[in-house]
């Protein structure tokens, strides 16, 4: 998985991933990541998944285990750009019923305006 950490509004940040997002290094990844933005205080996060083809169990719970730590921390995940098979397990998983699900990055942010 290839991914790129963009500032999309002050204190907002957007992973956005490419590829398949599954055990190992990914998760590793984005944990590590995850991790940066709560040193830096950056508590409000989008993973935009529209790059993503493929996602497995791993990353599954990576992403309630970064939902979590933000939650923990004051913040919130948001999801955008969820499709495809990403968007089968997700719903398969029930993870949708716990992380806000949007369109784009965008409406994401948006939704942020309330917190």
């Amino acid at each position: 998985m290839k991914y790129a950490r963009k500032q999309m509004e002050p204190g907002i940040v957007v992973l956005e991933m490419t590829g398949r997002f599954v055990m190992g290094a990914d998760c590793q990844m984005m944990n590590s990541e995850i991790e940066e933005c709560l040193l830096r205080n950056e508590t409000r996060c989008i993973l935009d998944l529209t790059a993503v083809d493929h996602i497995d169990s791993a990353a599954v719970g990576q992403i309630v285990k970064a939902y979590s730590k933000l939650k923990k921390s004051g913040g919130s995940l948001k999801l955008a750009g969820v499709n495809g098979m990403v968007e089968r397990v997700l719903k398969m998983t029930q993870v949708h019923r716990v992380i806000p699900i949007f369109p784009t990055a965008a409406d994401a942010a948006k939704a942020f305006a309330g917190n």
